[in-house]
């Protein structure tokens, strides 16, 4: 009995003490979700850096998404993982389905350069002509989904759209050279340019680029002044602006950006192997097995790009490499208008390379910085609590400022010859 009666004492106490753990694995749990999605982050308009001239304050005054708040959905858009893995993984939601005709354009090393040609699907509201040359980011192509969405919008805004396709980023286009798209070659979207400017010698050509397409359009403009001939403005989108200074940010474990780097190896390693026999095909059975080798172990876009990547330009090393292909060392010599925008919970690119469009913003009259809160990499998506729009605040502000550049453009009092 009185074994009972101590069984009868105690047991009261053990629903208590279990409600007590329940109610502290909720409260871990709701933490943890708190600070994972950044629920507590504030929204905000982006960050500006700009010389205070009469162009830039009528594009800013004329592009209302670069001076307003930014909200992004209220769940899950505060963190920069999600929002990168929501453009990454799922696409654009609804995403449309734009129809163009594909160029082929032979390169003097035999390589053949593609891209999709996208006609307006309405008047742009100046009347006048203007194409939109899209350069997409790493191993991307006409096909992504940020690609359709975006381009299907510019079209009802006026704008033909000529979005090139990394070479060997096609997975039913033949390779014709041992030699696929780097971080920084230019040679292919020249060709998409220089095919534009003579196929519509009227155009006034947008530069477009997203992400590693950002490097490629600034050091292409940067490159020679006639680059920038009939370009009326350059827009670049989550680009990291200096692949020697990433590379040491891309190693740590810091907002998972090792893991990343691992995932963009993963998918690198893909695209060079489905092409393997036009890249290697030429080359010795043991520089084949060697390359192949060092290939299927790297586990970063750095053994990559040291052990594949740099030879297709001769380059001696990848300290050489990455130096000769960032824009940081060709951006300074764009005279165009040029908006650079970045978010700066973008787990691929570390805040210490914005120092880079922060310096060049303050320094060059012709250059706007923005600098979202929120927006992971290539996210941008705007939506009330848990489901996104299909168009992004990426979308609007690249028509928007294209749209006020065009009409900065017309109202311009024409220059008399004396």
């Amino acid at each position: 009995m009185l074994l009972s009666t101590d069984v009868h004492t105690i047991s009261p106490e053990l629903p208590a003490m279990f409600d007590g753990m329940k109610l502290a694995a909720v409260a871990t749990v709701l933490y943890i979700i708190v600070r994972c999605l950044n629920l507590k982050s504030p929204t905000a308009p982006p960050d500006l850096t700009y010389q205070d001239t009469p162009l830039n304050r009528f594009l800013l005054k004329s592009c209302p998404q670069l001076t307003k708040e930014y909200i992004p959905p209220l769940l899950w858009g505060k963190s920069g993982h999600l929002q990168t893995a929501l453009y990454g993984k799922l696409g654009r939601v609804s995403s449309p389905h734009p129809s163009g005709i594909r160029k082929y354009l032979p390169m003097q090393d035999g390589a053949t350069a593609t891209f999709d040609l996208f006609e307006p699907l309405g008047d742009h509201r100046t009347g006048d002509d203007i194409t939109m040359v899209i350069c997409p980011g790493i191993g991307n192509h006409s096909e992504k989904h940020y690609i359709r969405t975006f381009v299907d919008y510019a079209q009802k805004d006026g704008y033909r759209c000529a979005v090139l396709n990394h070479l060997g980023a096609l997975p039913n286009i033949e390779l014709t050279s041992p030699r696929m798209f780097t971080y920084g070659c230019t040679w292919e979207f020249a060709a998409m340019v220089g095919y534009i400017k003579r196929a519509y010698p009227q155009t006034q050509l947008i530069v477009v680029g997203f992400s590693l397409g950002g490097n490629i359009v600034c050091k292409f403009l940067g490159e020679n002044r006639t680059n920038q001939e009939r370009v009326l403005c350059c827009v670049s989108v989550c680009q990291g602006y200096s692949a020697l200074r990433a590379q040491e940010t891309f190693l740590q474990w810091d907002q998972f950006r090792r893991f990343y780097n691992f995932l963009m190896a993963d998918n690198m390693k893909k695209i060079i192997l489905s092409h393997r026999h036009s890249l290697f095909g030429g080359s010795s059975v043991k520089m084949i097995d060697a390359d192949l080798s060092r290939l299927y172990t790297a586990t970063s876009l750095m053994q990559i790009d040291d052990n594949i990547m740099r030879k297709f330009h001769g380059h001696s090393s990848l300290k050489e490499y990455y130096e000769k292909e960032s824009c940081v060392h060709y951006i300074h010599n764009v005279n165009v208008p040029l908006l650079l925008v970045n978010s700066a919970d973008d787990p691929l690119v570390h805040d210490s390379l914005l120092t880079i469009p922060r310096t060049l913003s303050a320094k060059k009259p012709n250059v706007i910085f923005a600098l979202t809160l929120h927006g992971g990499h290539l996210g941008f998506f705007e939506g009330a609590v848990l489901f996104p729009q299909p168009l992004t605040w990426m979308d609007k502000v690249i028509v928007g400022y294209a749209n006020a550049m065009c009409q900065w453009e017309k109202q311009k009092p024409p220059c008399h010859i004396a």
